[in-house]
Order: structure tokens, then sequence, then C-alpha cells
């Protein structure tokens, strides 16, 4: 990342409170078979291989209106993988103004010995898409992050890149809010959920006026997300984790968040910064996690030191591996 776009990032998050090593490209090459893949009217318009074990995707998506890419970091065999060879899934998704490569750009990911038996699904989630079909003002319509998400992209990686049935989700910031929305709008399709630093309560008084305010922060309007918190609270609990705590029962849950001081993983001498949005997160994770805990929820959580600095999201997903890849039933190698 360019130092400009990550002070542009930084600056953007901090303040709506929201505070979220690229490999060489190789040429775009659609091949024949990808071109081939489809699913209802979706389909896979190139195949980029960017890395040993990593591959990008470029995506025609009707829920979209338009392309998406999504990043795999494939299993060991995989390239000589035989028709009908699955392995399990585990989908990373990013934070807010991010994109298909943060985490592989963030954090050491793609050489983690754990996730070599695992297919990493690491998919666009938009500038701030929040893993949700908008309401835009009740006609629907693009964008439909959801549907591509948990129905294009999830088809089109089981008909040709060998995604297996397993499943489970985790993600940093809005994706941690990603996370465990899916989870539990789709208890069916994951067996286990981890938020980093999430926005994970969305109707919270403390997170509402970022969402209310974005507009006036980024020239993007939310309105046509979930529509108005008041006029349509059925949208915003149907998607809010805390209102949903009872479809998440059975499904191992892990939430982590900073206490907004510096820690072991910020810059050396860094100051405390006063408007970091961590203490404000983990004052909505604690809360979501004594609503988790009374709804009996098996529940791991990870209250620490630091602010929302991406490294705590890599360190994070570290510790949350046990539970993921237990869910999945795949042993994590020596680390």
């Amino acid at each position: 990342m360019g130092k400009a776009r990550e002070v542009t990032r930084r600056r953007l998050l901090t303040t709506m409170g929201l505070l979220g090593v690229a490999a060489p490209l190789t040429a775009l090459v659609p091949s024949a078979a990808a071109a081939g893949r489809t699913s209802a009217g979706a389909r896979v318009a190139g195949e980029q291989r960017v890395a040993r074990r990593m591959t990008d995707l470029t995506l025609e998506s009707p829920a979209l209106g338009g392309r998406a890419k999504v990043r795999l970091l494939t299993p060991d065999g995989w390239e000589r993988r035989r028709a009908g060879e699955r392995w399990p899934v585990l989908y990373l998704l990013h934070g807010i103004t991010d994109d298909h490569q943060a985490w592989s750009r963030d954090t050491d990911v793609a050489e983690w010995p754990a996730l070599r038996d695992v297919l990493v699904v690491m998919p666009d989630g938009g500038f701030a898409g929040f893993y949700s079909n908008w309401w835009n003002e009740g006609t629907a319509g693009p964008p439909a992050w959801e549907t591509f998400h948990l129905y294009e992209l999830r088809r089109l990686l089981e008909y040709g890149y060998g995604a297996g049935g397993a499943r489970a989700v985790a993600g940093m910031s809005m994706g941690g809010f990603g996370a465990i929305s899916y989870a539990a709008r789709r208890p069916d399709l994951f067996r286990a959920a981890a938020s980093f630093s999430g926005v994970v309560h969305p109707l919270h008084p403390r997170l509402l006026p970022m969402f209310t305010g974005f507009k006036d922060l980024t020239g993007v309007d939310l309105g046509p997300l979930w529509g108005d918190p008041v006029a349509q609270r059925h949208i915003w609990r149907a998607h809010d984790p805390y209102h949903l705590a009872h479809r998440l029962r059975g499904t191992p849950v892990y939430l982590s968040a900073g206490d907004g001081n510096p820690g072991p993983l910020d810059p050396p001498g860094q100051p405390g910064d006063p408007e970091d949005p961590e203490a404000m997160i983990n004052e909505v994770n604690r809360a979501t996690a004594a609503r988790f805990h009374a709804a009996g929820i098996p529940l791991t959580t990870h209250f620490h030191t630091g602010t929302h600095h991406p490294a705590y999201g890599g360190r994070e997903l570290r510790r949350s591996l046990p539970i993921l890849l237990a869910a999945l039933g795949v042993g994590a190698r020596v680390r």
C-alpha cells in the first residue's frame, strides 16, 4: 500500500470512528475453463495467478451489477486437484475502504502452515458494502453483497475451484460485522465465525452516528443500505448480530477488540490517539458478548490492549484459528 493511500485511509477511518507484501501481478489471462464457469448469470471472467498458492478471480456479478475480485489462497495439491476433490473453506472478510488484497497485504497469512489444508477465500466487499443486500428505498437491486458472496461466489467456487461444504468465516472491522452477521443469517452455511475489532452491533448508540453521518465524511450515502434506523428498524435488526444471537446457538464464535491504547503491535513510540475508534468498538463488543453469553452461544472473547491497527487482526486470526479449523474438521499444523 502506498504511503499516501494509507494516510488517507487511516485519516478517513479515524474521523468516522472505524479504522479498519502485495505480490507482483501477472497478466490477466482468462482461461477457457474459467470463462465457462457460471452460476445464475454470474461467471468467472478471468483468472490471475499473483503468487505461489495465490490466485485472483475476476467475476461478472448480476448481484453487484458489475465486476468484483476474489483472492484465493489455495491448499496444497489444489493445482493438481481431481474432479470432485474438495477442501474446507475459510472466508476472510476485509474492513471498510479496503478490498480483496487486504488480508494477504496486511498479514503473512499466505505463509501459515495451519492454512495449507484449507481453501482461503478473500472476496471484495466494496468500499462500504457492509456484507448486505442493500435496501435501496425498497427497490432492492445492486449492490447485493450477500447474494454475491453466499450464492454466486459460493456456487462458482464449488463448481470449479474445489470448495467443499464445510465453511467458516472471519473478518476485521466491517469484515468482523460481516462474519458474524453472515453466520447468524445463514447458520446452515457456516460452522464457526470470528470477528476482530468488528462493528458487531450497528444499532448500538455509539455506532449509529457513524452510519447516519457517513455521507458527510465520505460522500457515500449509507441511507440505502438498511434504510432509516427507526422507520426500517426491522431491516437493521435482521442484520445486527446482537439481535440475531438466537440464531448462533451451536455456532462457535470468537470476538476480540482492543481498548484503544497503543499496544505491542502499534508503531513504537506512538502516542495514544483520543480519536481511535477501538475503545468504542470494545464497548460494542462487550455488550454483544454479554448478549451472546446469555443466549448460550459457545463464545470465546479476547479483550486486549491495542488500537484499530490491522496487525491486531492478523494476531487475532492466529488466536482464533484452532476454533475455526476445529469446526472445519481440520487439524492445525505446527505453526
